[in-house]
């Protein structure tokens, strides 16, 4: 009977270890143990939640590859495909900050380009304590440079994202890293290993002890001794992996290929044993053929090997030849390691002897699944109730909009993120037409008239205090983004960021959140190509908020008729698309102003969403809006103020009711200003235009309403008849671009 410690090193259960001598027939040896460990790591299997997983929608008529592969990919006409996937690196980017982040940036980009895609795009989606937390600043410069080094080194511009801090990810950063490539649909490649007697080969940089263990450290929850896992971060090289991208594009215009993996989490063994179990087939290897960068290398530790810049390619019969005159002129090694056998079996030799021998259906198909315990937490009760009569009483509180709005705009969630965005190279390769801080990265689709439009959004507040509500609200975000592009939102993917599912809070709010996407994703019209799970993002038993990051992929039919944020000129007028329900709720105010995280998230109602989203695409078509603009954190008045940053400094004077009469004037005021009511939107149009934008609006159930005009160097705004914001766009922009920068002595030109 093999020690519990060995177990335990290798996260497994005593009741998993008794599952694999039922497999095999009889008790595994050393290499064979490490192989189940990291495919039946929660990172590799999904073992929690893939029960939950199968609900999501994952169908429609632009979908031609879903989940399953190394990414997704919708038909966006003209006999091109959009490929897409989101993933996450949050364990390996806290323990090494700049490695752990340009990892996976190198790893996303390889389950792009492995299905036959050109990369084009990245965005990102990070988390990390407030600013003022210590260590915060560390981690952040960290992970930004990780980022920025490798996506500029390659050459693939970061168009966008999103950034929140909150004290719970202080122990726990969220690094989520968004790919998009584009490719010709009916030259799709997949990871699939078929054809008895057709050669593997391994192609790219030497296999090294870096990252071993990585897929069982991203499924385990973090401590103070965390930072003895660093050996298990993976080092990056992005120059390797330019040489890669290039040669194996090259190589799949050849039609020599029957298949192609990313040596991603679990390096070897992952892409050996998923390739043979798509193709239902066997491979057999043998890893003294492997090129090591180090000396002694054991079979273990070759197979479990997460080290950077490798693949995995299945080649026809016959082509060898051709597939290593490819990758020689691309100066990489391309070495025949082995064969697709008929057996089903992954089967390890090391200089001719057997060293494991394994069906392949245990490690992929046949790993465990539960059905974990689940239980709403206790919390909920009390942090759901907001009694915002009383928050005004609990004094001296003074309502002061200027302050608050002011306070907002200077908060790191809500301020200007140009000292991130600016050490990215977002103009590379010229695809770029919103740069970053526009709203969403919009890249045009070369040889066409059209663009693509992509965001990443997540609220972990929401989730925290309702995660059905919250993730729902998270979808409804992307592709409201997308829309306010003018582009047609088409399908998702996305990022799973969860505490320990082995307790039945955490597996509650997991299964609500996917329950609340699935609900979104349907009646929006966006299914879930693919994504990515990461459980366990603990520190000490404290969680991180329940965060489901959605990546939404939309297309402009006309890439001249992108719209952005901006105000344009002035003597516009302003609409407000969507109904204003003054809903404080999990609000970026409440907690900024009052310091609170209480009530309830802001409600949804998925049919407008539908309508407002399909509204904004045929008015941005018809070319009769000029500025576009989605109400989210901070509510109307923050919203306002971005419409007039970067503008020139043109300014607005705006007219709005108060929301609920009966409530006290300071919270009243505050609900119409600040609140976060879902599903609108801020326009701009011009005198000539904005009867019809009306009657669109009305023809479509739309609430719409004018609010203002564009002018000046103000930003006015009254709130039933009292002049409640009365700011220069001068001191507003300041306040916001330096919410983040002033935390930084050095600064990025």
């Amino acid at each position: 009977m093999i020690d519990s410690q060995i177990l335990e090193r290798h996260g497994l259960k005593r009741d998993e270890y008794d599952r694999i001598v039922q497999f095999l027939g009889r008790e595994p040896n050393l290499t064979e143990l490490g192989i189940f460990s990291v495919m039946w790591s929660e990172h590799c299997s999904y073992k929690s939640s893939r029960v939950h997983l199968k609900t999501l929608p994952t169908e429609g008529p632009q979908v031609l590859q879903g989940p399953g592969e190394n990414a997704g990919a919708i038909d966006i006409g003209e006999g091109l495909a959009a490929v897409f996937k989101i993933e996450s690196h949050n364990h390996p980017s806290f323990i090494e900050p700049y490695q752990g982040a340009a990892t996976g940036v190198g790893g996303i980009i390889r389950d792009i380009f492995t299905m036959g895609a050109r990369p084009i795009a990245l965005l990102n989606s990070l988390r990390f304590g407030e600013l003022e937390t210590p260590g915060t600043s560390r981690l952040l410069e960290g992970v930004v440079a990780g980022i920025a080094g490798y996506g500029n080194s390659i050459g693939i511009p970061t168009v966008g994202g999103e950034i929140a801090f909150e004290p719970s990810y202080a122990g726990n950063p969220l690094v989520n890293v968004f790919c998009l490539g584009i490719a010709v649909a009916s030259d799709i490649i997949k990871g699939v290993a078929s054809g008895v007697g057709n050669s593997v080969y391994y192609v790219g940089a030497k296999t090294g002890r870096d990252g071993i263990h990585g897929a069982t450290m991203a499924s385990a929850e973090f401590d103070e001794k965390s930072a003895e896992k660093r050996p298990a971060v993976q080092v990056g090289d992005p120059f390797m992996e330019k040489l890669l991208l290039e040669a194996c594009l090259e190589v799949m215009r050849t039609d020599a290929l029957v298949g192609i993996q990313d040596m991603g989490a679990a390096g070897l063994t992952c892409s050996t044993t998923e390739m043979g179990s798509r193709g239902g087939a066997g491979v057999e290897i043998d890893v003294s053929l492997v090129p090591q960068r180090e000396t002694g290398m054991t079979p273990y530790e070759i197979m479990l090997s997460e080290s950077q810049e490798r693949m995995l390619l299945v080649v026809k019969r016959g082509r060898e030849a051709e597939v290593e005159r490819v990758f020689e002129k691309w100066d990489l090694h391309a070495v025949h390691i082995g064969e697709v056998t008929s057996d089903g079996l992954l089967r390890v030799k090391d200089q001719g002897h057997v060293v494991a021998e394994i069906p392949n259906r245990a490690l992929t198909d046949e790993a465990p699944v539960y059905r974990r315990p689940m239980a709403e937490p206790e919390y909920l009760a009390g942090v759901r109730r907001l009694d915002l009569d009383a928050l005004a009483e609990k004094g001296p509180y003074f309502f002061s909009a200027n302050h608050d709005l002011l306070a907002l705009l200077g908060s790191p969630t809500i301020g200007s993120k140009r000292w991130v965005y600016r050490q990215y190279d977002h103009m590379v390769r010229t695809n770029t037409l919103n740069v970053p801080g526009l709203g969403a990265g919009v890249v045009r689709i070369k040889g066409t008239d059209r663009a693509l439009a992509l965001s990443v959004d997540g609220n972990g507040r929401y989730c925290y205090l309702d995660p059905y509500r919250g993730a729902m609200l998270a979808v409804a975000e992307a592709a409201r983004n997308v829309a306010c592009a003018g582009a047609r939102p088409l399908g998702a993917t996305n990022c799973l960021n969860f505490g320990n599912p082995e307790r039945p809070a955490i597996m509650w709010q997991f299964a609500q959140a996917v329950e609340g996407i699935g609900a979104a994703c349907r009646a929006l019209g966006v299914p879930i190509t693919g994504g990515n799970v990461s459980l366990y993002n603990e520190t000490d038993g404290r969680a991180i908020y329940p965060t489901p990051v959605i990546g939404v992929v939309g297309l402009l039919e006309h890439a001249d008729r992108l719209l952005s944020r901006r105000f344009q000129a002035a003597g516009d007028i302003i609409v407000l698309l969507g109904e204003d329900r003054g809903e404080l709720g999990g609000s970026e105010y409440l907690k900024v102003v009052h310091g609170l995280v209480a009530g309830v998230p802001p409600a949804l109602n998925l049919e407008s969403e539908r309508a407002l989203e399909s509204l904004l695409v045929d008015l941005a078509d018809l070319r009769i809006l000029k500025s576009a603009h989605d109400c989210s954190d901070g509510g109307l008045a923050v919203t306002l103020a971005e419409c007039c940053f970067d503008a020139g400094g043109i300014g607005a004077e705006i007219s709005i009711e108060a929301v609920h009469a009966a409530r006290a004037m300071a919270m009243n005021r505050a609900a119409a200003l600040f609140g976060e009511s879902a599903s609108r939107v801020i326009v701009s149009t011009t005198v000539d235009n904005v009867t019809e934008v009306l009657e669109r609006a009305a023809a479509a159930g739309v609430p719409a309403r004018i609010v203002g005009r564009t002018g000046g160097n103000l930003l006015r705004v009254a709130v039933g008849g009292h002049m409640a914001i009365d700011l220069s766009v001068d001191e507003a922009e300041r306040a916001w671009s330096s919410a983040v920068e002033r935390y930084f002595q050095r600064r990025v030109a």
